[in-house]
């Protein structure tokens, strides 16, 4: 279970920091390069997301949804320093409860 969730986590870190670097290119004006590196984090992104163990695509890719809510939140929280108000962390808190349900669920 600790390689699934620094899977997840490092998959997260992957995809919002490409996606906050083409953020700051497209949006706020920034180095073309950093556009560049965001598209390079977002490859690896999905490259990394498939080391993964679990069998379904489908499966992985949902609760890396949840995953990705939570990490989105602690970004902004820490790099933006845009701090989640209580509904945020309640909606996370429910992602998480459904992370733990799909997929530590017992199936056949």
């Amino acid at each position: 279970m600790f390689l699934s969730i620094a899977i997840f986590l490092l998959a997260g870190i992957a995809e919002i920091g490409g996606g906050y670097l083409i953020w700051l290119w497209l949006r706020e004006g920034k180095a073309g390069y950093l556009g560049f590196l965001g598209g390079i984090a977002l490859i690896l992104y999905g490259v990394i997301a498939t080391f993964q163990t679990f069998p379904s695509f489908a499966r992985v890719y949902a609760a890396y949804g949840g995953v990705f809510i939570v990490l989105s939140l602690l970004w902004g929280w820490l790099i933006d320093k845009k701090t989640p108000d209580v509904y945020d962390c309640i909606g996370a808190s429910l992602c998480i409860v459904g992370v733990a349900v799909m997929l530590l669920a017992p199936r056949n």
